[in-house]
């Protein structure tokens, strides 16, 4: 079959460089971003003089029976039309017939698969943002049912001080809204439009840019041509946010594989978000958690991959860029699929109170207020800190905690305890007096949960 290229060959391209170098395989899911870069590009077009109203119409009507096409699942597309964009202007071709070969007046394909990336992107951007905000509004509803659930807070996954339930899982309430700040901060360099920028140097047609920008409601059009069709910035720049992103599900993925287990026991998962075992008929996995842990390993390598890509490419176009795709995609796919399934397993997750409540008061979490306490009464807290750390050790000896420990076995270590200091020691305590801006006391938590509302 001739390629609408192929005027300049002598023979036909071999099959087997038809198969390595096609990209129709994946990059069919710009088809509807490429009809509507088309759509806007020959009205601008007939608007411009460089075809005429009867043709510009003519080449619309095609293009919107070719949309009906696709969306009734009626389009075939081949390999040997290589990619999207030859696919459908095949398709047209057999639409409307030869005019259809106006359509790409004053664009190249390097311009046009550019525009295509940077509409798609901007709308999943978008997409993407909506499902962090429920999977933030999965977390603000668990903090607001556990102000009062006290559990371990942890450092070098080693008990450090008591913590609030709610304060501790708001923590990636935070995380994930910087994430949505990056995504959003990203749409500013992903709206700017590429079109017309031709293949590297721009068109001899005096197509109007702007008027295209603004059909396809992009705020600004690049203002070099040859940047305009090499820039994969704005990918570079999804794809390091996602990563982030994914980090933060993973890091709250660890907790939630770690929590629901039988050696700790915080939290149970739904049924309905865990799998069984094919021979131990005891077992409930996580796998849902497991493998949103697992799935950050293919995002990271979709950045490092269209880095290498990118890293020795001169300018303008190359065919190495065709690579910023599948990554692109995949990235897409998964941060979808994650966020997805996040919103609902933390909606229906259920905290153990208990099991939380207990741990704290078998370890020596409390210490660091008994130091407080001493520090309070005149003692300057380095002096403090080393009594209280004689006094865990003693207590450790002596298989007890500190809330067990005797009046007569504190003031063996200073005349300054008095029977208060028990109060102190209490979990309730511990996470109430953290009263300072973004601490762990109730009051704080509440202002922080209005304030989190607030940015949904």
């Amino acid at each position: 079959m001739a390629k609408l290229w192929g005027g300049r060959f002598t023979k036909d391209t071999n099959k087997l460089v038809d198969e390595f170098t096609a990209s129709i395989s994946f990059d069919q899911k710009l088809a509807f971003e490429d009809i509507q870069g088309s759509l806007a590009h020959v009205q601008m077009l007939g608007e411009c003089d460089i075809i005429t109203t009867d043709e510009a119409e003519t080449i619309q009507a095609g293009l919107e029976k070719i949309l009906e096409k696709l969306k009734n699942g009626e389009v075939e597309f081949l390999v040997e039309h290589e990619d999207i964009h030859m696919n459908l202007e095949n398709l047209l071709i057999e639409e409307i017939g030869p005019v259809a070969g106006k359509l790409h007046t004053g664009r190249s394909r390097n311009d046009q698969v550019a525009t295509d990336m940077h509409l798609y992107l901007r709308n999943k951007t978008k997409t993407i943002i909506e499902l962090i905000e429920k999977a933030q509004g999965a977390i603000i509803g668990q903090a607001k049912d556990n102000i009062e659930t006290i559990l371990p807070g942890y450092t070098h996954l080693q008990r450090a001080q008591p913590v609030s339930f709610a304060h501790h899982i708001l923590a990636y309430f935070w995380m994930l809204e910087r994430d949505k700040e990056r995504l959003e901060d990203s749409l500013k360099r992903i709206n700017i439009l590429p079109l017309g920028a031709g293949a590297l140097a721009g068109t001899t047609f005096p197509i109007d840019r702007t008027r295209v920008a603004e059909l396809l409601e992009f705020d600004s059009v690049y203002p070099n041509s040859m940047d305009a069709v090499s820039d994969r910035d704005f990918i570079l720049e999804f794809l390091s946010t996602a990563s982030i992103l994914m980090v933060h599900l993973s890091r709250l993925s660890e907790e939630l594989v770690i929590w629901s287990s039988q050696e700790f026991q915080f939290i149970e998962l739904d049924d309905s978000f865990c799998t069984g075992s094919s021979i131990m008929p005891q077992k409930k996995n996580p796998d849902v958690p497991e493998l949103l842990r697992g799935k950050t390993g293919r995002v990271f390598g979709d950045l490092v991959g269209l880095l290498t890509v990118l890293k020795g490419l001169p300018l303008a176009y190359n065919k190495d860029l065709q690579e910023d795709k599948e990554g692109m995609f995949d990235t897409v796919d998964t941060l979808e699929g994650s966020l997805t399934l996040l919103a609902p397993m933390l909606e229906t997750m259920t905290v153990n109170h208990k099991k939380m409540r207990s741990a704290v008061t078998h370890d020596y979490s409390n210490a660091t207020d008994i130091a407080d306490y001493l520090a309070t009464k005149g003692l300057p807290f380095r002096q403090a800190h080393e009594v209280i750390g004689k006094i865990v050790l003693h207590a450790i000896e002596n298989g007890k905690y500190l809330l067990d420990l005797e009046m007569e076995e504190y003031k063996k270590f200073s005349t300054l305890f008095e029977e208060d200091v028990y109060d102190y020691l209490e979990p309730e305590h511990v996470v109430g007096a953290r009263k300072s801006e973004g601490g762990t006391a109730p009051d704080q938590i509440k202002q922080q949960l209005e304030l989190a509302e607030g940015k949904l």
